[in-house]
Order: structure tokens, then sequence, then C-alpha cells
């Protein structure tokens, strides 16, 4: 009996740690699911779109556990960048073997698909977690968002789903129409603050705030001492060094920063040795 108890013991700590990993596992993928970058014109964009934020804790994940559109009698549903939930509505149609069977309908995959044949509403699936990416809208323009496709390899067809998610951060919008496009692929999108971008300097790019601003400073006395020597010598009729616009200042230049080096050495470090060693004590 005690030796039963301490195998039931085991493998109930066994499966323990299954399921943590598998949790810790399922946690990894999913978290990198929808995250696109790219380097474009010394420019960085970074997306993430199931990232929390203080609006939005889901990112761009619906709250409800799925999103909704219709068009034609065919209604489809889906979930970004994750699979979906139904706490209310489930769909409600016929041969769900695919994406959660009968009993829980829509809850095995990211997107469903219900089309009216021999009038009933019979399921298909378009989309699995598993085949999730992401892209850019607009290869010329990234700051127009980012597209998300999920796609299902079935017995008798292909189908998938891509949903634009269009950079907006004033407004959130669902989705409100569908497109077929061929057989079994549909297009839709949604404006959301998650398809705009982080967008940072890239690494190594471009000369930085202080190497434009050195630049301009060299430019500008560059064009003093041209546009200065050339009226002094055309002008004035100087010749040799002298025209060279304000040469005696020039000239002065290296004794003037040296005194108020060595008058800031003093201010800090105060008088020198030899400084006060100069001073005799006087007897009254």
């Amino acid at each position: 009996m005690k030796h039963w108890k301490m195998q039931s013991r085991s493998l109930l700590l066994h499966l323990l740690n299954l399921s943590i990993l598998y949790r810790l596992g399922l946690v990894h993928s999913l978290s990198t699911i929808c995250e696109f970058s790219i380097t474009q014109e010394n420019k960085f964009y970074s997306y993430s779109l199931a990232s929390p934020s203080e609006t939005f804790p889901h990112g761009v994940l619906s709250e409800d556990g799925y999103y909704k559109v219709s068009s034609n009698g065919t209604v489809v549903w889906f979930q970004l960048c994750d699979g979906m939930i139904f706490n209310h509505d489930p769909p409600r149609c016929f041969d769900c073997w695919d994406c959660g069977g009968s009993s829980r309908c829509g809850m095995g995959c990211s997107a469903l698909m219900s089309e009216i044949k021999l009038g009933y509403p019979v399921c298909s699936t378009i989309g699995r977690t598993q085949t999730i990416t992401t892209d850019l809208i607009d290869k010329e323009n990234p700051d127009m968002g980012i597209v998300v496709k999920t796609w299902h390899q079935g017995s008798e067809r292909n189908c998938s789903l891509s949903v634009s998610v269009i950079c907006d951060l004033k407004q959130v919008q669902g989705p409100k129409t569908l497109e077929r496009v061929g057989v079994c692929n549909f297009v839709t999108q949604i404006t959301h603050p998650a398809g705009c971008a982080n967008v940072l300097s890239a690494p190594g790019s471009g000369l930085g705030w202080f190497g434009t601003l050195l630049i301009i400073i060299l430019c500008l006395f560059g064009a003093y001492f041209i546009a200065g020597a050339a009226y002094r010598y055309f002008y004035l009729g100087i010749r040799g060094i002298d025209i060279i616009p304000n040469l005696e200042f020039w000239a002065s230049l290296p004794h003037r920063i040296r005194s108020s080096y060595m008058s800031l050495v003093r201010r800090f470090r105060g008088p020198s040795q030899s400084y006060r060693s100069s001073y005799s004590p006087v007897d009254f």
C-alpha cells in the first residue's frame, strides 16, 4: 500500500512537471507570434502586436476572445496572434472537427469560416496558431501597418485568412468588410494602435545630432573665412597672410585659451606653492 502511494505521488509530480514545461513552451511560442522588425532607410521598425500596453492590456488580441466578420452569408471568426476562446455566442455550424470538435467548435484554431451548404451552416478551418506569420502591408511605407496571415491545409482545399492591422493611434475599429480571394482565401482589416511600429534610428547609421551640428559649424567657419579673404583681397587690395579676416584675433587665440585654462586651474586648485612663496612675512 505504501509502495503504491509513493508511485502515485511520483506519477502526479511527473505529470505536474510536464504540464509546467508545456505551459512554459506554449508561452514562449506565443510570445514570439506577431513580432516583426525591419531596417529601412536608416530606421529600425519594430512591431509587437501581442505586447500589452496601458490602454490595451491584451495588445491587438480581442478581449472577447475572437473577432467576427461576415459577408454574403459567409461568416469568419478569428483571433489575432493566438487561438480563439468562446465565452459567449460560439459558432453554430457542422463539420468542426479540425477546429475543436462539435463541443468546442472554434477553440482549436485561430480562424474558422462558416458557409451555407444544402441549407446548413458548414464550418471550415482557415487558420491555425502554428501557421501565423506577419509582414508589412506596404514594403515602401512601413508606417502603414502590418498584415497577419494564417492558413490551414485541409483534405479537400487549402484556406487562409489575411488581416491587415492598419496603424491608427487615435481609434480602434474592428473588421467591417470581408473579401474572398480565390476559392478559400479571405481578406479583412482592422485599425489599431498596436499596428504602429516602434521606430528607432538604426545602429551605426547617420552622424547623429552632434555630428550634424559639428558639420554645420565647420561649414559656417569655412564660408566666413572664404568670404572674408575674398573681400580683403579684391576690394581692399590686401595681399599675403593679412587677407585672413581678423588675423590679430586668431593669432592671439592660443594665448587667450592658455590664459583661460590657467585661470580655471588656479580657481579650482587654489594658488600654487611658487605663487605663495613669492610673498614674505612682514613683521609689524
